[in-house]
């Protein structure tokens, strides 16, 4: 298929005073993709968990075709 999962992250969100990127330039870059967009830190572990069930989810999402254009004719969506 040639959906292809995306989420836009911005990590170390622990680092406030140093950050480059702000949370509304994330979320409209992720608005613009078309994508979720989160903020994570691996050192708190902030979001990590909440991060790997939205890749599952978007990888589970991505991998079901759509049902006005099956990938064959063998398809069956219901």
């Amino acid at each position: 298929y040639e959906k292809v999962p995306v989420i836009l992250v911005g990590n170390k969100v622990d680092l406030e005073s140093e950050r480059e990127v702000s949370s509304n330039e994330g979320r409209a870059l992720a608005e613009e993709w078309g994508c979720p967009f989160m903020e994570t830190s691996a050192k708190s572990k902030t979001m990590v968990d909440e991060l790997f069930a939205e890749i599952v989810r978007q990888m589970n999402y991505a991998a079901q075709p759509d049902k006005d254009d099956p990938c064959c004719s063998a398809c069956n969506i219901q």
